[in-house]
């Protein structure tokens, strides 16, 4: 055996279930903010102070866990229909081993998370659950865990991209931070020649890294089955109001109705900036309903896909109250803070990226992120005399990094194909030390 497959199997065997490890990193942001505190409060109301900011938390993410409970149903409900089923098995088609489908896997969804991440998330998890399903048809070996790993590589390169939270923040004329550091424009951030370096080397490394993975850990056969196709079961004579549900025309003329807010949106600013979770959602509820041809087979594939969600609605609500935590306990300053200080101008990016590294773990949201952090690197940028659009830069890439080891973005994936945590994780952690290589290499040559 070699030492990469011990490493494997020895990481599979040390990875509980993403339920476990929110519990796990729950428990354990509650100890640090209960020793983190003011000298004059006692542990125990200590204890209680920060059980009423995990309560605080938990609930301040219910928009958002919506929001990507639709996206992943919606995503799932599109593509099981017809025509879509059709066009992804044409393009499995053009794949026959492990190692293609996985350096496949990857550079498509690196290419459409630098689009829109919430995109990229969906879109990699549903062509990895087809090439399986193709695979599976065809008797062909593959390896699930490593093609959900290829799929999930997207996630370390959104917020470099289009969608990227901090970036696009600090170029609105008048965000949080403007009077400090002015309007940055995307041209010194997200199109700046280091980070279109970082891009251009990710989409080139990364699918070669999965197609020598793919290599190595060529799987097996496995019989993973299809979701069956839609059928009206129990239905002999359609009457009344009833062919609404069944009626092409009704749905195709809501659909359409549905697409004229994107497009206006489009027309109205001239750009994508307008793209968000809510517009992303908009988008794939028009598409499934015209994919599938009438409301009723549209209602029959989101019984199917509902069930993927599962792990969304349970689990997002624990890392909300883990946010709360750091967010009300200073755990976010003391974090940042300490690596900081032992900063100096030519270590400062480096310290940045791995401080915004090690808050992602706890915190995994781009956006919340930046509101506590940024203030924090930009003082300390400003009295160093760092540059603010590299510095920016640098904790996007650190929030990037461990993506790779957080099950938080993991569990829309996990829940389209149907993978364990444990399967997919010890092919992310080894990327993580691929993309921290490349990272580190960006901010020392720029």
């Amino acid at each position: 055996m070699t030492i990469s497959k011990r490493l494997l199997e020895g990481l599979q065997k040390m990875l509980p279930s993403p339920m476990s490890i929110a519990i796990l990193l729950t428990l354990l942001t509650m100890v640090l903010a209960v020793v983190y505190k003011p000298s004059d409060i006692f542990y125990g109301k200590r204890v209680m102070q920060v059980l009423g900011y995990w309560n605080t938390g938990f609930w301040s993410l219910m928009e958002f866990t919506m929001q990507m409970i639709l996206i992943l149903v919606l995503g799932y409900v599109l593509a099981l229909s017809k025509s879509i089923d059709r066009l992804i098995s044409k393009l499995t088609t053009l794949i026959d081993t492990n190692a293609k489908a996985a350096a496949l896997l990857s550079f498509a969804t690196i290419l459409v998370s630098f689009v829109n991440w919430g995109l990229g998330l969906v879109f990699g998890a549903i062509f990895a659950r087809k090439i399986a399903e193709a695979y599976s048809a065809r008797g062909l070996k593959f390896n699930y865990g490593l093609l959900g790993a290829a799929a999930y590589s997207g996630m370390m390169v959104w917020h470099g991209g289009l969608s990227g939270s901090a970036p696009l923040k600090i170029a609105e004329a008048n965000h949080f931070l403007v009077e400090k550091i002015g309007q940055v424009s995307l041209g010194k951030t997200i199109f700046s020649t280091m980070n279109l370096f970082v891009w251009t080397t990710l989409i080139i490394i990364v699918p070669l890294f999965f197609y020598c993975l793919g290599s190595r850990n060529q799987g097996k056969k496995m019989k993973l089955m299809a979701p069956t196709k839609n059928k009206f079961v129990g239905i002999n004579k359609i009457v009344g109001a009833e062919r609404l549900d069944f009626s092409k025309y009704f749905a195709y003329a809501f659909a359409l109705l549905l697409l004229v807010i994107p497009f206006s949106s489009l027309l109205k600013t001239g750009n994508l900036n307008f793209i968000n979770l809510n517009y992303i959602n908009i988008v794939l509820f028009a598409l499934a309903i015209l994919a599938h041809g009438s409301i009723k087979e549209f209602l029959n594939a989101t019984q199917k896909a509902i069930a993927s969600s599962a792990g969304i609605l349970i689990q997002f609500p624990l890392y909300a109250g883990i946010m709360g935590i750091m967010k009300y306990s200073g755990l976010y300053v003391l974090f940042t803070q300490f690596f900081l200080d032992i900063s100096t101008l030519d270590s400062f990016p480096f310290y940045t990226m791995l401080s915004a590294a090690i808050v992602n773990v706890f915190v995994p949201s781009g956006g919340g992120q930046w509101i506590v952090q940024g203030p924090i690197i930009v003082d300390a940028a400003i009295n160093l005399g760092a540059s603010i659009p590299k510095s920016v830069m640098a904790l996007a890439y650190g929030d990037q990094l461990t993506n790779m080891i957080q099950p938080f973005w993991a569990l829309p994936l996990l829940g389209i194909t149907g993978l364990k945590a444990k399967e997919i994780f010890p092919f992310s952690i080894l990327l993580m030390f691929v993309g921290a290589f490349l990272f580190v290499l960006a901010l020392w040559l720029f």
